[in-house]
């Protein structure tokens, strides 16, 4: 049974990723109009969703009783989060082929690189 914790706030980096998708769309929408930003959403999307799910998933179990658990735990979120990215691009170039690559492509790109600023957007505030 997993133990009662206190996940780690990683709302305020899920929020940036999913202002990146917002930005990347509004960005090819002005650019080269609804195909270019539906084909930057469709890459942010294509970024985020599995991110979004890593995050829910890796945080199940905490605590030294628990640690074969935890890495397990991340190991199944980390290969939840393959297959959903590789499921992703796979219904996104069947379904709905981007009309516009380099605006697919560049949002998913920018909203993968927004995990360089996760230590900053995950900082604990300081009590002293």
């Amino acid at each position: 049974m997993a133990a009662r914790i206190k996940r780690p706030s990683v709302r305020r980096l899920l929020l940036v990723q999913f202002a990146t998708v917002c930005l990347a769309g509004l960005i090819g929408a002005g650019a080269a109009g609804v195909g270019g930003a539906l084909s930057a959403v469709l890459g942010g999307a294509v970024a985020f969703l599995p991110n979004a799910f890593f995050a829910w998933r890796v945080f199940q179990y905490q605590g030294a009783r628990h640690t074969r658990n935890i890495v397990n735990g991340f190991y199944r979120a980390e290969a939840g989060k393959f297959g959903l990215t590789a499921a992703l691009f796979t219904l996104v170039f069947i379904a709905v082929p981007p009309s516009n690559p380099a605006f697919f492509f560049g949002a998913y790109v920018v909203t993968l690189f927004v995990h360089w600023l996760g230590p900053w957007l995950l900082r604990r505030p300081s009590h002293t």
